[in-house]
């Protein structure tokens, strides 16, 4: 299949659906300048102080623990990054594909960046959590709160927070961003299940759902599963918007390119 001919089947499945549903992996938010973090290479790349650390070491709850100013560092950092974060015009093209259709657009996303409702999107579930909520360290409770009054300074040269860290309004001990970290056991997922429990619903509105997944890769696989599920087991349409993994499940659209550039050149 031509590269055309794969858009032209991209942008009839998504006129012709019902439903559009957004499946969104970091690659999503590049275009917006913000880092995908692939490999430790890029990972250090952004964080030089933290060479020799791996992204699974650091972003992971024990720092919280051993090292609160470094976690704070790491984490405050990306909270200000993506609060001043711009979504690129790819979500607003999402948007307004969505609109034209009877059930609109749903979106499944591992990203905790909140671009998503930064540009508008209503119904949004994110799986991961959101770094722009906050829950106890301890934790001492199920409490899940925004973390809007808190504002990081940072040295960056050595990412450490400078600034007292947020404390958990119920018992006093540390705060931490309600984010699923790697071996994390604290983890609340309230938010994140009232999510779910909305997307799924709709989901079960749906009867000809298109799936557009962008920027999905396969190291940590949430955001392809969830496509290829809907594939299996609705019968979604997939087209699956990626630079370097575009291989899908037979039948399915693959396109070979970033997140921007594609959803720019697919015209439903």
């Amino acid at each position: 299949m031509s590269a055309q001919d794969a858009l032209d089947q991209a942008a009839a499945c998504v006129r012709e659906a019902d439903l559009l549903v957004v499946a969104a992996g970091a690659g999503m938010g590049v275009d917006s300048g913000l880092p995908d973090f692939r490999g430790n290479e890029g990972f250090w790349k952004v964080y030089p102080a933290l060479r020799g650390h791996s992204f699974v070491e650091t972003a992971n709850p024990r720092g919280f623990a051993q090292d609160p100013a470094r976690a704070w560092g790491f984490y405050g950092h990306r909270l200000a990054l993506y609060r001043r974060t711009q979504p690129h015009a790819g979500f607003g093209l999402l948007r307004q594909w969505g609109e034209r259709l009877p059930l609109g657009v749903t979106v499944f996303t591992s990203n905790v960046d909140g671009q998503f409702q930064r540009a508008g999107f209503d119904e949004v579930y994110e799986c991961h959590g959101s770094i722009h909520h906050l829950q106890c360290t301890t934790p001492c409770g199920e409490a899940i709160w925004p973390a809007e009054g808190f504002e990081p300074l940072l040295d960056e040269t050595d990412c450490r927070l400078l600034n007292e860290p947020p404390r958990c309004p119920w018992c006093g001990a540390l705060a931490r961003p309600n984010i699923l970290m790697f071996g994390d056991g604290a983890w609340l997922d309230a938010r994140s299940a009232q999510q779910q429990l909305r997307l799924e619903a709709r989901l079960r509105e749906a009867r000809r759902m298109v799936v557009v997944e962008l920027g999905a890769g396969t190291a940590v696989p949430s955001v392809r599963h969830f496509s290829e599920t809907l594939v299996h087991r609705r019968g979604a349409r997939l087209v699956r918007i990626n630079p370097r993994e575009p291989q899908v499940p037979p039948g399915q659209i693959g396109l070979a390119c970033g997140a921007l550039e594609g959803l720019s050149r697919l015209q439903p």
